[in-house]
């Protein structure tokens, strides 16, 4: 007899996750994140570390059914989990005490800048747990100017390397009308960072710009500092701008249930656009700690991941500047060891920007 849908949702609110619906409910999600397939009670009976008869295991099945935690796909089939029985066993996985697996380590090498390093990061993750990555650079939390180096590259060009706040440094090119010589170079280091450091690239006014010209004591230097004036605002808004580093978005069209062409072009446009990723890098940062965060389908900020889970991470320069680290693959993917990959790779970044 079918149980009427009012008298369903009384018997569910009855039932009571006991530790034996818990090891089954652990072990159908363990076995269906290795296989995919629909999990029957036979299966499971050969899993489970107490003795139970394939009826018993029928039974929990049908209660935890009942309770929200699995469905049942088609008739005569075994059960496959919901978000809800997911956030279960993300929950238990995440309560674990785990080993922090140092292998990450071995993959990442130094690289001397921060965009280098972050485009390692992204394929080395693809490569480690096969789903797509993504990696932020650091969200600034201030615009002050910390140091500014200018050197001539030739007779039309200085770089001037450009240091902010959060310790993120940005090279950027300047044309300039003449070639200047070392001593005027030097001087216009001197007067950069006597005027500006310290100060946010806002307060860069006409006021100042006037103060610091007549400093020079040439008017000839008008137009060269009215250029790496541009190039340093240029160079802070640029810094402001987040970038997103991806890897491996088609590690994830190779699992069946992400397969569909609509679902696969829609992922992948969200890779390519990366709109979306923003989205889902805001929502991690706002955070109020480093904590992993883990978004299971419809808990996905992202409107073309609700099929997918997502498990991001965030991590921090010296000076306090945070970036995202996101591991997007199907529900059913490995979260103990996307879990531990991610934390032992946050390890490793700090070690590294210790080093600096």
């Amino acid at each position: 007899m079918l149980i009427k849908p009012k008298d369903g949702d009384k018997m569910a609110q009855e039932l009571i996750l006991d530790d034996r619906k818990k090891e089954i409910l652990k072990a159908i999600i363990a076995n269906y994140l290795e296989t995919g397939e629909p999990v029957g009670s036979r299966t499971i009976s050969r899993e489970l570390s107490i003795s139970l008869s394939s009826a018993t295991i029928r039974n929990e099945m049908s209660d935890l059914e009942l309770m929200g935690y699995l469905i049942q796909p088609r008739t005569s089939a075994g059960r496959i989990p919901t978000d809800k029985g997911y956030r279960f066993y993300v929950d238990e996985v995440m309560s674990e005490k785990e080993e922090t697996d140092k292998s990450q380590g071995a993959l990442l090498e130094r690289v001397d800048k921060l965009e280098n390093l972050l485009m390692q990061v992204a394929k080395v993750l693809a490569y480690n747990t096969q789903y797509a990555t993504m990696v932020t650079t650091p969200r600034l939390r201030n615009k002050q100017v910390k140091f500014i180096q200018l050197s001539q590259v030739d007779e039309e060009r200085l770089v001037a390397v450009i240091v902010v706040g959060d310790n993120v440094a940005k090279n950027q090119l300047i044309r300039v009308q003449r070639a200047l010589d070392n001593e005027e170079v030097l001087k216009f280091n001197i007067l950069l960072n006597t005027f500006l450091q310290g100060i946010s690239v806002d307060e860069i006014n006409i006021e100042l710009m006037q103060t610091m010209k007549r400093q020079a004591g040439d008017g000839e230097y008008a137009d060269i500092l009215e250029a790496i004036f541009e190039g340093i605002v240029d160079a802070v808004h640029q810094a402001e701008e987040t970038t997103i580093y991806t890897s491996g978005a088609s590690n994830i069209l190779k699992y069946d249930e992400l397969g569909d062409i609509n679902k696969a072009t829609a992922l992948l446009e969200t890779f390519e656009e990366k709109t979306g990723l923003s989205e889902l890098a805001d929502e991690t940062l706002k955070a109020e700690d480093n904590n992993i965060q883990i978004y299971i389908g419809d808990e996905s900020p992202v409107q073309n991941m609700k099929d997918c889970s997502i498990v991001t991470s965030t991590y921090e320069l010296p000076e306090g500047a945070k970036g995202t680290i996101g591991i997007i693959g199907p529900k059913r993917m490995d979260y103990k060891k996307v879990v531990q990959t991610l934390k032992s790779l946050t390890d490793e970044l700090d070690n590294i920007f210790r080093k600096d």
